[in-house]
């Protein structure tokens, strides 16, 4: 029996989808149905709380392909594009995707062809939901919430809440995002379509809420709104620009917003006292390990610096050759204002001392110079500094690397990695590989010290291992280089 014999000429397959951003299940489905030999115009896709074709024989699953059938084609590039797509609000992008995974299996260079209506208007539904999804990361904003139970304690009592409204289904793709740069928040984000809930270890989903389910304000808003005064920059203001960027619909659920007409109002004046100063290009690079100790105290660029926390500078010789950098300072090195004195600190001394490395040699530093942690009681819990502060931090680093000019540097963990190259790197493709740097100088780069404390049993001797043997190779290519 053939394929085409499974379908009967006149029938029609409906197919309910159970969450309307299941993509696992629009793909089981679809690829039963092209196995069937079930021509697009046969299937209708229908959402929850959607209904089919009431004329329609329907079925919620395709029926079963034969044994013998061969795979069904789609390139890499259809299912990158199909896994966004899904999550577009358009209710023919189910239909639509079909359709062009049904032309696919005949015109397998289809994906290349930038005239095809189908795959623009994909490539279109595409492009709408990163769009989307960028904007829920940049104006997500979570308020402090207490809660009304004294038996939780002051650090469990605290719970965050955010109100967004995606124009997409997005909210389930981006948890991700949230868990891994809020993680040891207690944090919920709330939207029309389902709400998301992390409590340090579990995530669980939510039904729809309303605006009024959400906190209109707190204590943490003058912080947020002292940060955009201090950055807004009049000499590059772009109205047409800015409103692209940070829609009016958004402005409702940011503290900051609430400036954006007196400093827009404001910026022609601005601009001309800036200019008088002559304050209106960026700060020359520093030329001295001591300037740079004094410009990050006083360094207000980024949220982590607005924070209760003291810059903490590198040390080391002035002229080294080898230059260690971590991620930031915790909360020991923010106390002593010295880089690497906790306990992370107190590990990587002891592996550089297992492999013969003299820490006094080298210039350790952070790439990130601020302690950036949230407040649970009297305890101070360490946070992962997000790209953005990376990225401001790297005029600090690079400053720093241009006085020292070491011939090696080993960046332990990704963070210090993006510090040092401006991108993301995986270390598990990286490591114990010379990477050259455009001033001649080689970077290195490992895991940070602090990922080695939170593991245990055989997960962290074989980390451990790994971690030994970089620091050996650095070791041995450092002395090549210094003889």
């Amino acid at each position: 029996m053939t394929a085409l014999q499974h379908v009967k000429l006149g029938t029609y397959y409906v197919v309910h989808l159970p969450e309307p951003d299941d993509f696992d299940f629009w793909r089981e489905q679809a690829r039963a149905l092209v196995q069937c030999a079930v021509p697009p115009d046969r299937v209708a896709w229908v959402e929850p709380g959607g209904s089919g074709d009431l004329f329609a024989h329907g079925e919620r699953r395709a029926p079963a392909p034969p044994v013998d059938i061969r795979p069904v084609r789609a390139n890499r590039r259809f299912l990158s594009l199909a896994k966004n797509a899904i999550l577009h609000s358009d209710a023919e992008r189910f239909a639509l995707l079909y359709r062009l995974l049904w032309r696919l299996q005949t015109i397998p260079r289809i994906m290349e062809d930038k005239a095809d209506p189908d795959l623009r208007r994909i490539e279109e539904l595409d492009k709408n939901v990163r769009r989307d999804s960028h904007k829920m990361h940049a104006f997500v904003r979570f308020r402090l919430v207490e809660s009304a139970s004294v038996s939780e304690g002051p650090e469990l009592g605290e719970h965050y809440v955010a109100w967004f409204e995606p124009e997409h289904h997005i909210l389930r793709a981006n948890a991700g995002f949230f868990m891994r740069r809020f993680s040891n928040m207690r944090w919920s984000i709330l939207t029309p379509q389902g709400s998301l809930h992390w409590d340090t270890e579990t995530m669980s989903e939510g039904p729809p809420a309303q605006r009024r389910d959400a906190p209109g304000g707190d204590s943490m808003e003058d912080l947020w709104r002292s940060y955009y005064a201090s950055i807004f920059n009049p000499a590059r203001l772009k109205v047409g620009a800015m409103l692209k960027e940070m829609p009016k619909k958004y402005w409702k659920n940011m503290p900051e917003a609430a400036l954006i007409p007196e400093l827009v109002a404001g910026a022609q004046k601005r601009e001309s006292t800036m200019v008088e100063k002559g304050t209106l290009e960026f700060e020359e690079r520093p030329e001295t390990l001591e300037a740079i100790d004094k410009a990050i105290h006083a360094c207000r660029k980024c949220p982590i610096g607005l924070l209760d926390s003291h810059a903490v500078m590198g040390e080391g010789p002035r002229d080294a050759a080898f230059m260690i950098v971590g991620e930031q300072p915790g909360d020991q090195e923010d106390q002593q204002g010295r880089p690497f004195v906790g306990p992370a600190g107190q590990l990587l001394d002891v592996h550089l001392e297992k492999v013969g490395i003299d820490r006094r040699v080298a210039y350790v530093t952070n790439t990130v110079k601020h302690f950036k942690y949230v407040q649970r009681g009297k305890r101070r819990l360490h946070q992962n500094p997000g790209a953005k502060e990376i990225d401001t931090c790297r005029w600090w680093i690079e400053s720093e690397r241009a006085i020292v000019q070491p011939k090696l540097v080993l960046a332990m963990g990704a963070s210090a990695a993006r510090g040092i190259l401006g991108k993301t790197v995986s270390i598990s493709k990286v490591r114990s590989t010379p990477i050259p740097l455009e001033d001649g100088s080689e970077l290195w780069v490992t895991a940070h010290p602090s990922y080695l404390l939170r593991l245990d049993g055989r997960a962290r001797e074989e980390q451990e291992r790994l971690f030994d043997a970089d620091l050996a190779a650095v070791k041995v290519r450092l002395e090549e280089l210094t003889q």
